[in-house]
């Protein structure tokens, strides 16, 4: 992976012209008859020169992608598109860009083992550059039961699609927010109760596996705070069937986080928080066995290891 920072670069002309000032001595006069009258001549001063335009110099960028990140399931990458980029695009999909050409983007829990940025330049042009992911050995339960039959009931949907139709139009929210950009920070620390991506396998049939990163402080009413900038999208006034009191923050760039299972909310829809803001207090609202913080990442479609952007708990 290869860390670039390109600083953008100023240039600045200065022409300055050189002109006789008044009071400058006099020339010497000329010599003449005795009865002419010789009158003193001052020196014309010289006009100063106009300045020659000088052309502003656009920043520029290297010829090739830049990025850093972690290039495995469920990680991310952060980079800048080569100089000339109109358009970025990964696996297909379009990347935003910025004037500086930043850009994001991620690989869900079960990306394939590799992946491409392209970039299209003014001209035509493309230039492709070929990603590697590193798979990962999730914890997978294996248990001789079957999976309960038949779902969920209807009586229970009738209240659930409503709820899930909330957080599906929570998360299509596009803001101006820049917490993408910053490094995470763990929202509370505790003992790790629950992993990103463990699953159970019934008889051979998945389950759905653990979409988010369970944290313990052994108490209802630990406060939990903002791991980077954003603008709350979703803030229940009240549970949720699942998730209980459910708060979802926009980071910008389609990357949001989800927090499951409050006591109490802090914060409320439209409202910007920055990062290390007090949003939340753990509780075990919705469906929970005790007081914990479910911390979720998402990107677009892609459930993300938030434990991949903060890095191990100090």
């Amino acid at each position: 992976m290869i860390i670039s920072r390109v600083a953008p670069l100023l240039a600045l002309a200065l022409v300055m012209g050189c002109a006789v000032p008044d009071g400058q001595p006099e020339e010497p006069a000329t010599t003449a008859a005795p009865s002419a009258v010789v009158q003193p001549v001052r020196a014309s001063p010289t006009p100063a020169p106009t300045p020659t335009p000088v052309a502003h110099i656009q920043p520029t960028r290297p010829g090739v992608f830049s990025f850093s990140g972690e290039l495995t399931q469920g990680g991310y990458i952060r980079g800048t598109a080569p100089g000339g980029a109109v358009s970025v695009t990964l696996g297909g999909q379009t990347l935003p860009i910025d004037d500086d050409g930043h850009f994001f983007a991620a690989f869900d829990r079960d990306a394939g083992p590799s992946a491409t940025l392209s970039a299209r330049l003014a001209d035509g042009r493309t230039i492709d550059s070929p990603l590697s992911i590193a798979p990962r050995a999730w914890n997978i339960e294996r248990v001789n039961v079957a999976r309960s039959p038949g779902g969920a009931s209807e009586a229970f949907m009738r209240i659930r699609r409503p709820e899930l139709a909330r957080i599906v139009r929570a998360r299509a929210v596009e803001s101006d927010t820049q917490g993408w950009r910053q490094d995470f920070v763990w929202p509370v620390t505790g003992r790790i109760s629950g992993r990103f991506g463990s699953q159970r396998v019934y008889r051979g049939e998945p389950g759905s596996y653990h979409s988010g990163l369970d944290v313990t402080t052994g108490r209802a009413g630990s406060p939990y705070v903002a791991p980077a900038d954003g603008v709350v999208v979703l803030a229940t006034s009240s549970d949720f069937s699942l998730e209980g009191k459910l708060l979802i923050i926009d980071h910008g760039n389609g990357l949001n986080s989800a927090f499951l299972h409050s006591s109490r909310l802090y914060v409320q829809e439209g409202e910007r928080v920055k990062q290390g803001q007090h949003i939340g207090d753990i509780g075990s609202s919705g469906r929970a066995t005790g007081p914990h913080l479910h911390w979720s990442l998402k990107w677009r479609d892609a459930r993300l290891d938030p434990l991949l952007f903060t890095g191990p708990m100090n």
